[in-house]
């Protein structure tokens, strides 16, 4: 015996031996144990390679468990678990069964076999492994919680009740147990003992005046008006500003069809101050609806919404809707302007309601209010690019270029992956116009190179990069590139067609160059035709041989006040000056 105990010691703590041994090897290897300890052994073996996703290596390792010892509840467990992997729901739930036949006291064993019975549709043997389970633990909460859904399912309204009954011995009686009540006894048709629950509870509660009312809502649904009407008038007698009582005597109202009532209830709820703002916000909802569903004048609306407004005036959510509402039909704009700015005066971080007034002020060209709004917002929001970008225009508007740079440049500031790309792109394209403008060529096109990174398609910036390229004589291939994409977007916009003319013009490609200048003058939709455009035009003439009629657009340029220092000069020679 002491020999074999060696060689067992020795054994690998694995399924194969050092030499490639094979299960059955070492089955066959380890017979000399006591009948204990080879199940000892294998049954741990078997744990292992269970965990370690060895199925078919544990699966052997059990059986033979079994052989040792067929009543072993701990290996029809884990046989269990190995049936899990395999998908085979019908085995699992014979092993789990018998693992918990061998052992009724394992409360894992029939908390799992109760699980198999739910996933298998065996309601009743559910009902009887939770049932067991909860005879063993008296504190296990959960299973009277799924007994209580499983006796709903099979509509066994008396074991529902008395599994409630165990959950108020446990825990004692509160609002959720006793609803849950109520409403198994109104599926049992019983209202008598329904509205007993309710008032035993409200009678646990004197000084809580939602109890009683929840007593007469249930007595108004379910046709005693008159004695949920007593109820409501004696809490709102009690407590004026209790919006639970004000809620539901406007039901009241309503449901005996005194319209009159009913809306100054409703009115009393939305100006009181005592109304949380969700309450009013979903009350508000019900009264437009209505109102718009029955084509009444807006003007009653609006007068309500002036008085909830005054009554609350640091409620933003009000006002919002308010002026969600002047939107909706349509008001004109000086009204809407004052509403946002009462909206901004409680809620200076509402963002959109800023933009939405900037917008306004844009269409009216206020560029000294458009600054003013945008600088205040950059105080509260300045992580918002939409409002750099409308001061940067505002102070480009008013030719105010340093300013206007030094918006745009904040606003770079800003971006992060997240960024609007269209607003990006704008902010890129307009600082480097500025750029050129102030004579730093570099920093310009930097600038447009930046902007096209993210968004390759802003005609603007491609058609003003190529002309500024083309006026450098230099990249002219670059230049056609970016002048031919805006060409090929908008056929007709003559600016574009200009710049595609001058540019193919400034690599000596005349002839290809007058096709695109007469289409720039035959689109250009001004009543005066542009000076430069004008100039461009007799340039290209001339050097495709046409003095006559470089001549005529020439003098067409001076008459339209080009600011050209050359042009004189060209009508005098009657011929092309290089500048």
């Amino acid at each position: 015996m002491a020999a074999t105990l060696v060689f067992a010691a020795n054994v690998p703590m694995t399924a194969q031996g050092e030499k490639g041994d094979s299960i059955d090897t070492l089955i066959t290897d380890t017979v000399a144990y006591e009948p204990h300890r080879r199940f000892d052994y294998f049954f741990l073996e078997a744990v292992r390679e269970l965990n370690a996703s060895h199925h078919d290596k544990a699966y052997k390792l059990l059986q033979y468990c079994l052989n040792l010892n067929p009543n072993a509840a701990e290996v029809h467990f884990l046989l269990t678990k190995y049936y899990q992997t395999q998908k085979n729901d019908s085995l699992a739930l014979i092993s789990i069964a018998k693992a918990a036949e061998l052992r009724p006291e394992n409360n894992s064993y029939l908390e799992l076999l109760a699980m198999h019975y739910i996933s298998n549709r065996k309601y009743d043997e559910a009902i009887a492994a939770y049932e067991k389970l909860y005879a063993n633990d008296k504190e296990n909460d959960e299973a009277l919680d799924l007994l209580l859904k499983l006796y709903q399912y099979k509509k066994d309204f008396a074991n529902m009740l008395k599994t409630i009954k165990r959950v108020e011995e446990r825990n004692g009686s509160d609002e959720e147990t006793t609803l849950t009540k109520v409403r198994i006894y109104e599926m049992m048709d019983n209202p008598k003992e329904a509205l007993q629950a309710l008032k035993s509870l409200a009678a646990e509660h004197p000084y809580d005046l939602n109890y009683q009312l929840m007593v007469g809502n249930w007595l108004m649904q379910n046709n005693k008006e008159k004695e949920a009407y007593k109820i409501f008038a004696k809490a709102l007698q009690e407590e004026p500003d209790n919006t639970l009582a004000q809620a539901s005597m406007y039901d009241y109202y309503v449901a005996q069809q005194e319209g009159e009532k009913a809306e100054a209830m409703m009115e009393q709820m939305l100006v009181s101050s005592k109304t949380d703002s969700k309450t009013k916000a979903n009350l508000l909802k019900q009264v437009i609806q209505e109102s718009l569903s029955a084509r009444r004048d807006s003007t009653e609306l609006l007068n309500l919404f002036d008085k909830i407004v005054k009554a609350n005036p640091k409620d933003g959510d009000m006002a919002e809707m308010r002026l969600a509402y002047m939107n909706h039909i349509g008001l004109p704009d000086s009204v809407r302007r004052a509403a946002m700015k009462e909206l901004l005066a409680i809620m200076p971080d509402n963002a959109p309601v800023r933009i939405q007034l900037i917008q306004e002020r844009w269409k009216a060209k206020d560029w000294d209010g458009i600054i003013a709004l945008s600088e205040e917002a950059q105080a509260y929001n300045p992580e918002e690019m939409a409002f750099y970008y409308f001061m940067g225009l505002a102070h480009y508007q008013k030719e105010e270029k340093d300013k206007a740079l030094a918006a745009f440049q904040r606003g770079v500031d800003e971006i992060n992956e997240n960024s609007n790309k269209d607003f990006v792109s704008d902010f890129y394209s307009i600082m480097g116009n500025i750029l050129h403008e102030k004579g730093k060529k570099k920093e310009a096109f930097e600038a447009f190179d930046s902007c096209l990174q993210w968004k390759p398609d802003n005609l603007e910036c491609l058609n003003n990069y190529a002309y500024f390229l083309s006026l450098t004589g230099e990249q002219l291939g670059k230049a056609e590139q970016m002048s031919y994409q805006t060409v090929k977007a908008e056929p007709t916009n003559a600016t574009y067609l200009d710049t595609y003319a001058w540019i193919l013009f400034m690599q000596e490609r005349y002839a290809e160059a007058q096709i695109y200048i007469d289409q720039a003058l035959a689109h250009d939709t001004d009543t005066t035709l542009s000076a430069e455009v004008l100039e461009h035009a007799g340039d290209i003439y001339a050097m495709n041989g046409n003095t006559e009629k470089a001549l005529e657009y020439w003098q067409q340029a001076l008459h339209n006040e080009s600011t050209s220092a050359m042009l004189a000069e060209k009508i005098r020679l009657n011929k092309y000056i290089k500048t």
